[in-house]
């Protein structure tokens, strides 16, 4: 599988599409059609899932590659759900030159952070767009369980510099970063989007093959059960490869 189609991609895809869903349906009358902004889009998966529930999707990304990807995605969906969803090419960090303020009730940022030195400003914008009550959707690599993977992978050097520093190497080979939660935490109360509930993302699969159980096996299931149960329960949530941070607009 790519790195697109891979177990780990699919697990995490699966995971924050039911705590997206939670959290929609405690905070939104069933029913609503809800205007959603995507800030980096990426392949589109929880775009095109949320055209097809019926939302108004803005999709928003940097990379023409990927704006190319879920383009042709997008093309293979029916009419009525195409009509749904725009995508544009653009920076996440320049919200308020795309969007009036209050524009959005939902503002998912997945797997962006981790690309920005600084992630405040880009914070403070997505804020800015969200309607009051409105939800704000971060997926970001867990700065405290750092050192696990590399540590479970007997890469000793690597775990040893993780405890000291939030930079890395990803799979891809290019230089990201990592955010703690505590940090998250004080900067969406800053903005007046404080956080609200959390999870952790693949707490047993960050290591696991591509071709590991794929969606459809006898025993997916039981491993998404073990995921989902892992990513809500202390301890394990917060060793999490991942964490899904969800705030609402004051």
């Amino acid at each position: 599988m790519s790195h697109l189609g891979g177990l780990r991609n699919t697990v995490r895809q699966a995971l924050v599409a039911r705590q997206l869903d939670e959290q929609i349906t405690a905070r939104f009358p069933v029913g609503q059609r809800l205007r959603v902004l995507d800030v980096g889009v990426g392949q589109g998966t929880q775009a095109l899932r949320l055209a097809r529930a019926g939302h108004e999707v803005t999709g928003l990304e940097s990379d023409p590659t990927m704006l190319e990807t879920a383009r042709t995605a997008l093309a293979d969906e029916p009419e009525g759900i195409r009509r749904r969803v725009r995508l544009l090419e653009g920076d996440g960090r320049e919200t308020g030159a795309h969007f009036l303020p209050g524009a959005f009730d939902v503002v998912l940022c997945h797997g962006v952070l981790m690309y920005l030195p600084e992630p405040d400003p880009l914070l403070a914008g997505l804020a800015r767009v969200l309607a009051p009550g409105g939800l704000l959707s971060l997926l970001v690599r867990n700065g405290d369980a750092l050192a696990l993977r590399p540590g479970l992978a007997e890469d000793w050097d690597t775990a040893l510099t993780a405890f000291d520093s939030p930079s890395y190497t990803n799979r891809i080979g290019l230089p990201v970063r990592a955010d703690r939660r505590e940090e998250l935490t004080e900067t969406l109360t800053a903005i007046g989007a404080p956080l609200r509930v959390w999870y952790g993302v693949r707490v047993f699969t960050d290591l696991a093959p591509d071709d590991a159980q794929p969606p459809g096996s006898p025993e997916w299931e039981r491993l998404l059960a073990a995921e989902e149960r892992a990513g809500r329960t202390d301890p394990y949530r917060a060793v999490a490869a991942l964490l899904h941070l969800c705030g609402v607009r004051g």
